[in-house]
């Protein structure tokens, strides 16, 4: 079946293969439509590509012994996509260097604000504040311009 032909022709062409199929078996119509379950009519409209329901052209196929022909049309899955989607693992967010710059900014400022010292339970190492630092420098010689984000302000308690 070429893939430039109207359904009217998709049409004749399988019924013409259905017919010859039927012939190469020595079957005559009416011997196809009784071991298909169909009305002779019924056989005689898909062999001329006159139309059909798709259960009269299983029916056929079926009776035919071409039952293959459908796995091209839907493929047995052997893994249910479904299944995949559960067990895939959670996507990892890459984020953004505007947001990777304010996070830095927020750090280096809790830091000085605390001193460099333990605040509640929050610790911040020397490689952290570097690593901010680092990363802030190389934004400002790009020439990076961050988002503002808010910050969430802590209550003391005592």
């Amino acid at each position: 079946m070429d893939n430039g032909q109207t359904l009217d022709e998709l049409e004749i062409d399988l019924g013409e293969k259905l017919k010859r199929l039927r012939l190469n078996k020595n079957w005559d119509q009416k011997t196809l439509a009784a071991r298909a379950g169909v009305s002779v009519r019924a056989l005689r409209n898909i062999e001329a590509g006159q139309g059909s329901t798709v259960k009269t052209l299983l029916s056929v196929v079926r009776a035919l012994g071409r039952e293959s022909w459908l796995d091209t049309v839907a493929p047995v899955a052997t893994v249910n996509p479904l299944t995949l989607t559960s067990r895939a693992s959670q996507r990892v967010r890459a984020t953004s260097p505007a947001v990777k710059i304010n996070a830095a900014r927020r750090l280096i400022a809790i830091a000085e604000q605390a001193g460099g010292e333990e605040q509640g339970k929050l610790r911040i190492s020397s490689a952290q504040l570097n690593a901010a630092r680092r990363l802030i420098a190389t934004a400002n010689q790009a020439g990076d311009k961050p988002v503002k984000m808010p910050t969430k302000s802590r209550k003391k308690t005592e």
